[in-house]
């Protein structure tokens, strides 16, 4: 594909290139600690981090980050609002707690004196309505005043409309692999202040929409033009390797 564009896809396409990656060419751990690490270098990390995980794959991303954090000397924490864990999940977070990284559920009062709160809730395939405890942890996230990352996806947004009752609002928004289709609705724009994509070496299933980053003003069929959230440029992780850890 051309430089002056990149791939805009939904949902279901995503999960199934995430599946025929995993299955042909690279292990689901390489690809999380792939998309935590394109998270860590797309962001400046000071002062203390608080890392909101849910129970899924979204959640291990979270976990993979505390890592990376952990082993650069970043003080950070993880805030639980799930204890059910994949396969892939569950080996960051065995990780992150021999980096000692500190982990608590969630109460209320968990994103206070922090600097940065990672958003690694919810992922694209969430639907419908926010159920408790996660509309508290949405809304104390919202209202923390700090910078606020989210990974995949704001945590409460539909991926293929941008839909949201109640989402976080992000200063960041870090996408794995390929921009879904709701994150470049007008209502996405709402939630997000800036948009990049982390190419960590998925393989698409199958073509779907475009998005020029040339600043062509007339766009062939098919061809979206670019939000301005939306970074040109992606993140390249894909020649990165989950044995980077190893050597702290």
């Amino acid at each position: 594909m051309s430089s002056d564009y990149l791939d805009c896809i939904s949902v279901a396409n995503m999960r199934e290139s995430d599946r025929l990656t995993i299955e042909r060419f690279c292990s689901g751990r390489t690809l999380m600690y792939r998309a935590a690490l394109g998270v860590f270098r797309t962001a400046d990390w000071k002062g203390r981090t608080a890392i909101a995980v849910g129970g899924g794959n979204n959640g291990g991303d979270g976990y993979a980050l505390a890592c990376i954090l952990a082993r650069h000397g970043h003080p950070c924490r993880l805030v639980k609002l799930s204890e059910k864990l994949t396969e892939e999940s569950a080996y960051y977070a065995k990780l992150a707690a021999e980096f000692g990284v500190p982990m608590e559920p969630y109460a209320p009062g968990a994103f206070a004196d922090c600097d940065t709160v990672v958003d690694c809730l919810l992922g694209t395939g969430f639907q419908g309505s926010l159920r408790e405890p996660w509309r508290s942890a949405v809304e104390e996230i919202n209202a923390s005043g700090t910078r606020v990352i989210s990974v995949d996806i704001n945590s409460g947004m539909n991926g293929d409309t941008g839909e949201a009752e109640t989402a976080v609002r992000s200063d960041l928004t870090v996408t794995v692999g390929f921009v879904k289709r709701g994150l470049v609705t007008e209502n996405a724009g709402r939630y997000m202040k800036r948009l990049v994509v982390a190419d960590i070496g998925i393989v698409l299933a199958r073509q779907e929409d475009k998005i020029s980053t040339s600043g062509e003003t007339e766009l062939p069929s098919g061809t979206l033009a670019c939000p301005p959230w939306l970074q040109r440029e992606p993140i390249d992780v894909r020649s990165a390797s989950e044995r980077e850890l190893e050597q702290a």
